[in-house]
């Protein structure tokens, strides 16, 4: 997977930092930031998300994150 910026399905945009893997389990994880302000939670905020659900698409089937 590459670093950059992405842009979430329902229009967020993120910087992905690399790839972590957890501890206990070796899975694969993204490690990401928000590139925005929201009323939650502030631009530059880290989160942390399987690599297969980062990667995979909705129940709906659209692409959860797009490389822009």
């Amino acid at each position: 997977m590459e670093t950059g910026k992405y842009r979430h399905f329902k229009g967020g945009e993120y910087e992905v930092l690399g790839i972590g893997i957890h501890s206990e389990t070796l899975e694969k994880l993204v490690v990401y930031k928000s590139l925005y302000d929201s009323p939650s939670y502030p631009k530059g905020t880290l989160w942390i998300r399987p690599y297969n659900l980062f990667i995979g698409k909705t129940k709906d089937g659209i692409q959860r994150f797009e490389k822009i």
